[in-house]
């Protein structure tokens, strides 16, 4: 091996940025950190290197907030205000709590409607092994509050040690609406209560709303449809609605960001006039993968990257490189083996989907891949790296 060939593949660093604040400028405040770190640090920016925003500091700097009182008045005006189904949402304090808060702000009565044994990202209400023990369909059968009780008693979340039924419950009536709370998988059971539903799904809310409005539902709404325009001033997102937002104080939530297509030129643009390289930029927000243990999946943002440079658009298009070690050059060692998988890298043409020199690579999206990466690095507390420099991603064996 030469002594000046690379020893590194790809390289995920954290980037500490000052605690942003509405109005700041966003794009100078980054792409002059990630400068700084480089110098500090000691490492050179490369072309093709990516720059990753978390979604909150782009929102932050937006000041793309709501109010509860602010979700009040549109769930009043889009769904009546009358008695409300709600239906399907995830267990969460910083996801939805805030939001619930404010629905049920805007109704005189909920029936909230969960998904069991777990919600949409793998937050557990009951066990699949109490499940089978008590001999209940989840896909058909429908469970009252006292059914659920009965047979199931209090259970905790593992992590937040939250009864999320006693807590969603309360949480309502303390905003002075009536509740009733049953537990269905199938949507249109929600009809058998009222006809006017707020579908709190993430990623099968498309068909949720197909499923309830052949049905014979008179109002459907999702969570994506609330808050896609400003009340009384407040934020909003014209695509995602209350999609992806988050707890940021007990009577207001960020909502995920606006596309920011002028972030990330400034951040590409200075980066370029700096170092000479042509980076390219994204916004991201969850990694999309699943914690074996807990059972849950990360993804509870609409998308992980809501806004990225033309540059990260597609799936990656690799060989395997063990499958050609152990086939096509399983006689080769040393040099040789190097050489003619070398070869074999720059060799490769047009899409490799579906061939079996490519099978067991990942076709996934590149912004969903080096979004979870990012995800991975920055992490959810008290790290100060909201912004992620990932190098040597689309490198390959043979890059010097």
């Amino acid at each position: 091996m030469e002594s000046n060939e690379r020893r590194v593949g790809t390289v995920s660093r954290g980037i500490r940025l000052p605690i942003i604040r509405e109005g700041d400028n966003l794009g100078s405040i980054v792409a002059e950190s990630v400068l700084l770190a480089a110098k500090s640090e000691g490492f050179a920016i490369r072309n093709r290197d990516v720059i990753a925003i978390t979604e909150s500091i782009v929102a932050r700097s937006q000041g793309n907030y709501a109010t509860v009182d602010d979700i009040a008045q549109d769930v009043r005006t889009k769904l009546g205000g009358g008695t409300i189904g709600v239906i399907f949402p995830i267990l969460s304090r910083n996801r939805f709590a805030i939001c619930l808060r404010g629905i049920a702000k805007g109704a005189k009565k909920i029936v909230l409607m969960l998904s069991y044994p777990s919600d949409e990202v793998g937050n557990e209400l009951v066990s699949l092994d109490k499940i089978d023990a008590a001999g209940i369909n989840p896909y058909s059968d429908v469970l009252t509050l006292k059914q659920y009780r009965e047979l199931f008693g209090e259970n905790k979340h593992e992590f937040t040690g939250v009864d999320y039924v006693q807590y969603y419950g309360d949480l309502i009536q303390d905003c002075g609406a009536e509740v009733e709370i049953v537990f269905a998988n199938q949507a249109k059971a929600i009809l058998n209560y009222t006809d006017c539903v707020l579908t709190c799904d993430i990623h099968t809310r498309a068909r949720t709303k197909r499923i309830l409005k052949a049905a014979g539902a008179k109002i459907v709404c999702g969570l994506d449809d609330l808050l896609t325009a400003p009340v009384n001033g407040s934020g909003f997102n014209e695509q995602y609605g209350l999609l992806g937002s988050n707890k940021a104080t007990e009577g207001k939530v960020k909502l995920f960001p606006h596309p920011s297509p002028e972030l990330l030129e400034t951040i590409q643009s200075a980066i370029l006039r700096e170092t000479g390289k042509h980076v390219e930029v994204m916004v991201y927000g969850d990694g999309a993968f699943k914690d074996p243990k807990g059972k849950i999946w990360e993804l509870a943002d609409p998308v992980v990257s809501p806004d990225h440079t033309a540059g990260l658009i597609g799936t990656p298009n690799e060989l395997k490189l063990k499958y050609l070690a152990d086939n096509d050059f399983q006689n080769l060692s040393g040099e040789e083996l190097k050489k003619a998988i070398s070869e074999s890298i720059r060799a490769k043409e047009g899409s490799l989907v579906g061939k079996m020199v490519s099978e067991g690579t990942t076709p996934r999206q590149l912004t969903d891949l080096i979004g979870s990466l990012c995800d991975l690095t920055s992490g959810s507390g008290d790290k100060g790296t909201p912004v992620v420099l990932v190098q040597g991603y689309f490198d390959n064996y043979t890059t010097c």
